[in-house]
């Protein structure tokens, strides 16, 4: 976890970046960078041998999709992760489908949802099955979908989650805990 100076460095660094200062930009970047590589290697690290991403274009291509944001007013470090976090899913969501037309149809990039997300019995999950369940969850509860992106895709606390979405903790806890198991219940009945 950062120290609370770093968090308050990258907020301030965040926050002269959208006001157009692009020396912010980097000084941010060495800053983050670390944190979205760390992101992206957690996610390949849970994929099965025979992905082809690499941790370090999976940060190339989130950063640059970050940088290419022209209108978010950055409101802190969390904030930041919780787009980044959205990055990284539709770049893995892609890759993935893009493998998979490749391949016709045979498969998809692999993860461990029980390392993922501590639940119950290992099941392997290809990243467009779970995108796919999460937009079923996001049309049933698009609150409890969020809490799932930011905390998977983006490895943010629960304090973190909650303060990006602006809800108490406990509600984060609560509702990550119910999405966990429809997320395992829906993906191991599509295994």
């Amino acid at each position: 976890m950062p120290s609370t100076n770093e968090i308050q460095d990258v907020t301030a660094l965040l926050a002269d970046w959208s006001h157009g200062d692009r020396h912010a930009l980097e000084e941010l970047m060495p800053m983050v960078y670390g944190e979205l590589r760390k992101l992206a290697g957690s996610h390949l690290r849970r994929e099965r041998g025979e992905h082809t991403l690499q941790g370090t274009a999976v940060v190339h291509e989130a950063f640059l999709r970050l940088v290419n944001q022209r209108d978010v007013q950055w409101r802190n470090r969390a904030h930041f992760y919780g787009i980044a976090a959205q990055m990284i899913r539709r770049i893995l969501v892609d890759h993935a489908r893009q493998q998979r037309a490749e391949k016709r149809g045979s498969g998809g990039i692999k993860v461990e949802l029980k390392e993922a997300m501590a639940v119950g019995m290992p099941v392997g999950v290809d990243v467009v099955g779970l995108d796919d369940a999460l937009g079923r969850l996001a049309a049933m509860d698009p609150r409890q979908s969020r809490i799932v992106e930011l905390r998977f895709f983006a490895g943010l606390s629960v304090e973190e989650t909650a303060e990006v979405m602006s809800i108490s903790t406990a509600t984060v806890k609560r509702e990550w805990s119910f999405a966990k198991a429809w997320l395992y219940r829906e993906l191991a009945t599509a295994a």
